[in-house]
């Protein structure tokens, strides 16, 4: 199974400098919504609710049906698992991604952070380090999380 979501997700639509400068494609999306699981679990517990919210964002973001943003998130989920830290996640978003689609994935992780209402110390320190490690500032986490509360 893991074959046919990277087969799928492999594909270009069009051939533009972007995607010329994306080698796979699909990667970035299981290490995007890798970071997205992460955010999710990080309290221990990974509710229905959490798992919708990130299928949304993915079928959102991604512009992915249903059923490929179940097995991109499966898939992610295999990845992550089998990963030591959120390096390789990040590293591969920060090889392939400009500062404004790095945002916007710090911006998905608010929303996920922000799903429940309420922002608790672990998802604050992760949230802090995903930034950290996206090589963003501390004025872009902070105007993404307002982006997001302000949206919600």
């Amino acid at each position: 199974m893991i074959d046919l979501v990277k087969k799928f997700f492999g594909k270009r639509s069009h051939d533009d400098s972007s995607n010329q400068r994306r080698q796979r494609p699909h990667d970035i999306r299981i290490a995007t919504c890798a970071l997205l699981l992460e955010m999710s679990n990080i309290d221990g517990e990974f509710s229905a609710l959490e798992r919708e919210n990130i299928i949304s964002i993915l079928k959102r973001d991604f512009d992915l049906s249903d059923e490929h943003a179940k097995k991109l998130l499966e898939a992610s989920n295999k990845e992550l698992k089998g990963s030591i830290d959120l390096w390789q996640f990040t590293n591969l978003i920060n090889q392939n991604y400009s500062i404004k689609e790095k945002i916007r994935v710090v911006e998905t992780v608010w929303d996920i952070v922000y799903a429940d209402g309420k922002l608790d110390k672990h998802e604050d320190y992760l949230v802090h380090k995903l930034a950290t490690l996206l090589r963003l500032t501390h004025k872009q986490l902070i105007e993404a999380k307002l982006k997001v509360k302000n949206r919600a």
